[in-house]
């Protein structure tokens, strides 16, 4: 990245780091945001989304108010929702709702929403949501249990991690690959591209 620039990711999540830094970027900062992630009454998946990556950027913002950081800087936010319907699935904490999850995927298509909120050195919030839709196949019982073993579903959306093994349970997929991992690359760049944000200047250095 350029020497004037700098990127502010509001998360902690390995996943989003990973991802960027497969596009050459590398926040000089990760800043994990502790909302209530709780769906409000009746909230759509998107809605969800939408509202809680811009939640996290503005706690970001708020944070860095008094910060040398926050000057010239491009604050990153995202957040995953997985829904059957109008279901919204959490993060299982128990291997018993990493189950219940599973079960309700089993066999069946759901959407992964991600929202992608940045807001720019001047203060601008630019927002986008992206849809995927995925299909399982049908999960036998041993299947789950085994993935469960794995540990791999622990503080994932849905209970899953399509990086990993649940990759073989994916029959169908249309949309964005890298929005079920857990950031839209072509979106958040073209948000960052779109604000001035140089994403080629990591190319040429590496």
């Amino acid at each position: 990245m350029a020497s004037d620039q700098t990127l502010i990711l509001a998360s902690g999540s390995p996943r989003r780091v990973e991802l960027l830094a497969q596009t050459g970027l590398e926040p000089k900062r990760l800043m994990p945001m502790d909302l209530d992630e709780t769906p409000k009454r009746a909230e759509h998946p998107r809605s969800l989304a939408w509202r809680l990556s811009a939640e996290k950027a503005k706690a970001a913002e708020e944070a860095l108010r008094d910060d040398p950081d926050r000057a010239g800087a491009y604050i990153l936010a995202a957040d995953t929702v997985v829904a059957v319907g109008r279901r919204i699935l959490p993060k299982p904490e128990t291997t018993t709702e990493a189950a219940a999850a599973l079960t309700l995927l089993s066999g069946r298509s759901h959407r992964v929403h991600t929202g992608v909120c940045l807001i720019t050195p001047e203060g601008t919030l630019r927002q986008r949501v992206v849809e995927t839709k995925v299909r399982f196949k049908r999960l036998s019982g041993h299947d789950i249990e085994t993935y469960i073993a794995s540990g791999q579903w622990r503080g994932k959306a849905g209970g899953y991690a399509i990086q990993g093994i649940a990759g073989a349970f994916v029959v169908k997929l249309i949309g964005s690959y890298t929005n079920v991992v857990g950031l839209p690359l072509y979106e958040t760049l073209a948000l960052l591209s779109g604000e001035g944000f140089d994403v080629h200047d990591a190319w040429l250095q590496g």
